[in-house]
């Protein structure tokens, strides 16, 4: 692990975004609450929420961090068909929450997927990335 110990602690916030794209009977079954596993939506924002808080135990190197604040929000967007997935991450700490909100955007990705592949196996995650970040040393990031 790289050490944080002399860095200083500032507010920490990131932003990360991903899709999944389904088809339209599928996109159906998730809006209309039908699918056979339960309410897909809230089970992801869930999974999701759980994924952000145990980051340092997923990914090798990754320091555990107290996390102040996670938002796991799922839109169903007609246009794709599929559901958008955006996490914000707060923290006060001396290293960013970038993994965080990644992992979580993820791990509700992959719940998705989980719950509805009985109804489709051709589901695309895609997408998956840092929107923006800030605080630290090495500044502000807006990546849209």
């Amino acid at each position: 692990m790289v050490d944080v110990g002399d860095k200083p602690v500032t507010d920490r916030l990131a932003i990360a975004q991903g899709e999944v794209l389904m088809k339209n009977k599928t996109f159906e079954l998730i809006r209309s609450a039908a699918m056979k596993k339960g309410d897909v939506l809230t089970v992801a924002q869930i999974a999701g929420i759980t994924a952000a808080k145990r980051t340092s135990e997923l990914i090798p190197l990754c320091h555990p961090l107290p996390i102040t604040h996670i938002d796991i929000t799922l839109t169903l967007d007609e246009g794709l068909p599929g559901v958008l997935i955006k996490a914000t991450v707060r923290t006060k700490g001396r290293t960013g929450v970038e993994m965080e909100a990644l992992t979580a955007v993820s791990v509700a990705a992959l719940t998705i997927y989980d719950m509805a592949k009985a109804a489709e196996k051709t589901m695309k995650i895609q997408n998956i990335r840092l929107i923006e970040k800030y605080g630290g040393r090495s500044g502000n990031v807006v990546n849209e």
